[in-house]
């Protein structure tokens, strides 16, 4: 192989491993990352009694690009809207207001439809860096993210079940 020929190929490897780490630690970059959500309706219900306590209009997260940016393109939510993040399977997950605008409810919902873990996530102080965001952690397969105050003004708590296609 000629010098020239090993110096092409250095130049391709390193334009690979940039892509990737550029990729890697911001997903949301690549061509058509968050284009075109789908939405869905979701609505909530009493575990007790069955009564509908609210119906979300959502916008589904359902790639790795689209949960990674999340709300941090959106300026704000309407009353009955939100985002509904589908993981390709349960499990613990960790959720952060990265380049949030306003504070949001993080719902934890499990496989079959219950709530399992609520949280009233405020934003992190101008300047947080990546490695000091709070973080909040919940279990299940999706995550429902709502206007803040939304689970409190609707009476929504863990145990009741988010209904969906």
């Amino acid at each position: 192989m000629t010098s020239r020929a090993r110096t092409a190929l250095f130049v391709a490897v390193v334009l690979v491993v940039v892509a990737s780490v550029a990729y890697l630690s911001n997903p949301a970059i690549a061509p058509g990352a968050t284009d075109d959500y789908e939405r869905t309706s979701l609505t909530i219900v009493d575990d007790q009694t069955g009564e509908t306590l609210a119906t979300v209009d959502a916008r589904v997260s359902d790639t790795y690009p689209k949960r990674f940016t999340g709300l941090s393109d959106t300026e704000s939510l309407a009353t009955n809207e939100g985002m509904w993040f589908v993981h390709d399977s349960p499990g613990t997950y960790t959720y952060v207001m990265r380049d949030m605008d306003f504070p949001i409810d993080i719902i934890f919902v499990a496989e079959n439809g219950t709530i399992t873990r609520i949280h009233h996530a405020e934003l992190d102080p101008a300047g947080t860096s990546e490695s000091d965001l709070t973080r909040y952690r919940g279990t299940g397969k999706y995550v429902l993210e709502v206007p803040y105050g939304y689970t409190t003004e609707n009476c929504i708590h863990e145990g009741d079940r988010v209904v969906f296609d």
